[in-house]
């Protein structure tokens, strides 16, 4: 595999991170490291984290936020630690692995195929013969953002929101980063309405070039999630702030 970073953002995590999981993925596969960012945990998330990088023989490391900042921040922050190490792929990754870490593999292997992409999306596609296991009212409340999503962003998205991503060490993705997000939960609408203010609607308009969207093996949503029912209630307003800052006029 080429030399992947992934970032992953924790805030309370201490009694739910499956460290056998990192640890035994990890052991087989010597090209990847994992920064982890505890975003100002209040329990032990940060001792828990420690340990798991001692353990790492040198495969983990861990950048502290002072006090919490939001997943978005512990995200953007995270990626720039990480493409200044000089790392081919870079990208973030949820803590509680609802996507098994072996699916870096398959997105990472899709830069290789398509030379133009910068941006690979896990996508939580249900066909036979995948493993996708969602709690059904978050599966429809999400099919009806994507679309609202996709109509904003002129682009046809299936799901921007899956915690599995990688991208493209390069400066177009650097400058992606730069700024603090004005979102704190669907900052990745936010990357692509970045992108298409970068890039221009020339290039827009072969999005699909520059952003893949990989159906995942498997999905498992897990107990404990930070997302709460009254965050799809902000998710409108969210997207209103989003057009008017990056796509009105």
């Amino acid at each position: 595999m080429t030399s992947t970073t992934i970032v992953v953002p924790c805030y309370n995590e201490a009694s739910r991170l499956p460290v056998d999981a990192y640890l035994e993925f990890l052991s087989s596969q010597p090209e990847l490291r994992i920064l982890f960012v505890d975003d100002g945990s209040q329990d032990d998330t940060t001792g828990v984290l420690q340990q798991l990088c001692k353990s790492s023989s040198g495969r983990c490391e861990l950048l502290r936020l002072p006090e919490n900042q939001g997943k978005a921040e512990a995200v953007r922050q995270g990626i720039l630690q990480a493409l200044d190490t000089g790392t081919s792929l870079v990208g973030f990754w949820d803590a509680d692995l609802a996507v098994p870490l072996e699916a870096t593999s398959s997105l990472a292997a899709v830069f290789e195929e398509r030379p133009d992409t910068l941006m690979v999306f896990g996508s939580r596609v249900r066909m036979l013969g995948h493993q996708v296991n969602r709690d059904p009212f978050r599966h429809y409340a999400g099919r009806i953002f994507a679309t609202v999503v996709s109509l904003l962003l002129d682009a046809a998205v299936y799901d921007t929101q899956c915690g599995a991503k990688l991208f493209r060490s390069c400066p177009t993705v650097e400058e992606l980063f730069q700024e603090p997000f004005i979102t704190r939960w669907i900052f990745d609408v936010e990357i692509l309405a970045r992108l298409k203010r970068v890039i221009g609607p020339e290039a827009w308009s072969r999005l699909g070039d520059l952003v893949y969207e990989c159906p995942l093996q498997s999905w498992e949503d897990m107990s404990g999630t930070k997302v709460r029912p009254q965050d799809f209630l902000h998710a409108p307003l969210d997207l209103v702030a989003i057009y008017r800052h990056y796509l009105a006029g």
